[in-house]
């Protein structure tokens, strides 16, 4: 007599590692395809136009120039970068010697936040790169990360279509000269769009973690911070979700901002020492949009001596940002978009037009507003693909100039 073997199901098969790599190539590749081929396309203008007119080569290597055209790439903010990477941070807040004008303390490298020196750092140690090379992988990864972030988020309103023409947005925008550069704008954009995909998605870890990581990258990410507790408060109000999580995200996502704050205060002796540098050192401060003001009604009539920190060309583009950021954004209202992308976009935009800066910067500082995209995105999926891939195309083109040539050569990024 045989017993009878109780009868097993064979375990779930788990896809293969190659399976899986395949699944991610067919879904992502796409995307990060046509982003870097764009982007590609615009660094080679970008690097053609600056070796065509070899300006560079008579300026400050701090101050936009070097040896050679791809070393534009690691100056102004670059510099600084790189210093902190090399050798830290030493918060102070010194004087100017009898100094009257707007710039009263000396440039000190607390300005600048810690997260994307101290990825320098690490891919340094990893690799055997110097800072500007260190720099450069950094940026140029966390732009892929940023694109397909991007295309996340848009292709929740618009399908796949509208995601691949987003992705391709985000290579050829006003700014984005300095999504390959030694700057952090890539890597903060990157968090910004992952932290509202992960708000969109309810996983509330996620976006806490996401947005204290980006509160360690810039400033503005208060803004950001402000869409996760709007859009966790609002769950809460409409029971959607466990109320530890989305409690535990908003409670989470300002630490890593105000620690740097406090950081930085603590060792300046005054609380408010950033803020005091900024305006100090740079000039840099809120004043509710007078400044803008006095760009928007200077520049249409040519008047380039009326207002601080003219750059005439650069101007130009940036008033051409700003007024197609307001044509746009009630189109992204239109569309009913979460709490979260609204409250990022909306404050975003408030904190960069109410603050006195170096108005040529404004195309670089509005490259968070990913949001604004997609009206176009949407608008564009009707378009077949290859018309779509061919007006991006000539955009990456002429963005060597307007998103690139005009922040390095003709302003200050």
């Amino acid at each position: 007599m045989t017993m009878a073997l109780p009868r097993t199901h064979p375990p779930e098969a788990r896809p293969a590692p190659v399976s899986r790599l395949r699944a991610a190539t067919r879904r992502h590749g796409a995307p990060l395809a046509l982003f870097g081929a764009l982007k590609l396309t615009g660094f080679l203008s970008f690097l053609y136009l600056l070796s065509s007119a070899g300006d560079y080569r008579t300026k400050d290597p701090r101050f936009g120039g070097g040896a050679h055209a791809w070393d534009v790439l690691g100056t102004w903010d670059g510099w600084w970068y790189q210093q902190i990477a090399l050798h830290g941070y030493d918060p102070r807040l010194v004087p100017v010697p009898d100094a009257t004008g707007l710039i009263t303390l000396e440039g000190n490298s607390a300005a600048f936040f810690p997260l994307y020196p101290a990825l320098m750092r690490m891919v340094m140690a990893v690799t055997g790169l110097g800072p500007y090379g260190a720099g450069l992988l950094v940026s140029i990864l966390a732009s892929f990360a940023a694109a397909l972030g991007v295309y996340a988020v848009a292709e929740r309103f618009g399908g796949r279509r509208a995601g691949l023409a987003a992705a391709g947005l985000w290579a050829v925008w006003p700014g984005s000269g300095v999504e390959w550069a030694v700057y952090s704008d890539s890597l903060y954009v990157a968090l910004a769009a992952w932290t509202c995909h992960a708000v969109m998605t309810r996983r509330w870890l996620t976006a806490g973690v996401l947005a204290f990581t980006a509160g360690l990258n810039r400033p503005t990410a208060a803004a950001l911070i402000a869409g996760v507790g709007v859009a966790a408060l609002l769950s809460l109000r409409r029971q959607e979700d466990d109320s530890l999580r989305p409690l535990a995200a908003a409670a989470l996502a300002p630490l890593g901002l105000f620690g740097y704050l406090l950081w930085v205060g603590n060792r300046m002796g005054d609380l408010t020492g950033y803020f005091r540098l900024q305006s100090g050192a740079w000039a840099h401060e809120f004043d509710y949009g007078a400044q803008t003001l006095d760009v928007l009604t200077s520049v249409p009539v040519g008047h380039f001596g009326g207002y601080l920190f003219a750059y005439p060309f650069a101007d130009v583009i940036g008033v051409g940002v700003v007024l197609l950021a307001c044509a746009l954004l009630p189109l992204l209202l239109r569309l009913r978009p979460p709490a979260v992308l609204v409250v990022h976009t909306v404050l975003t935009l408030a904190l960069v037009l109410g603050s006195q800066q170096i108005f040529a910067n404004v195309s670089r500082y509005l490259l968070p507003c990913f949001p604004l995209f997609l009206p176009l995105a949407v608008a564009m999926r009707r378009l077949s693909l290859p018309l779509q891939c061919t007006l991006l195309g000539i955009a990456a083109l002429a963005s060597g100039s307007y998103a690139g040539y005009v922040l390095f050569e003709l302003g200050v990024p």
